[in-house]
């Protein structure tokens, strides 16, 4: 990987070390990072840990930013996550208004940045969102490919 899609290789790395502390949560990691690039927002599943069924990487990880910040607007910042988000995290990605979404492995059973839904492409809802797919994607596909072979 070169150029572009190798500046958010760094940050994968760190939402995959996130994934994997994810216990017996699926493995998804996130963190949101600010227009210089540093993190400001970290968040792993946590659906099961917590008995929350919006405890998303990407909600934890964005709730976070927004506390961090001070502002719910987050709208020159990145989000960085493992899988392709479902339609309520993108919906989150939107009324956030981040600027950017970066993501390893694509769903093809729930992914709503393109694979299944285009939702923050959609223009009734708002400005599109820069989507940056396929980064460290072989690793975080492994990573749940794993967990779901444990699980079976």
């Amino acid at each position: 990987m070169t150029g572009y899609l190798a500046s958010f290789e760094p940050a994968m790395r760190e939402a995959l070390a996130l994934a994997s502390a994810s216990g017996e949560d699926v493995p998804v990691g996130a963190v949101v990072l600010d227009r210089a690039g540093v993190v400001i927002g970290r968040g792993h599943n946590g659906r099961e840990a917590e008995a929350d069924p919006t405890a998303h990487a990407e909600m934890v990880a964005i709730r976070a930013a927004g506390q961090a910040r001070g502002n719910w607007r987050l709208n020159d910042c990145t989000l960085v996550v493992t899988l392709e988000p479902c339609t309520m995290c993108a919906g989150a990605v939107l009324a956030g208004r981040l600027s950017r979404l970066v993501y390893g492995a694509r769903d093809a059973r729930a992914g709503a940045a393109g694979s299944v839904w285009d939702v923050l492409h959609d223009p009734r809802l708002g400005e599109p969102v820069e989507v940056v797919s396929g980064v460290l994607e072989t690793e975080c596909a492994k990573l749940l490919r794993e967990f779901f072979e444990r699980r079976r």
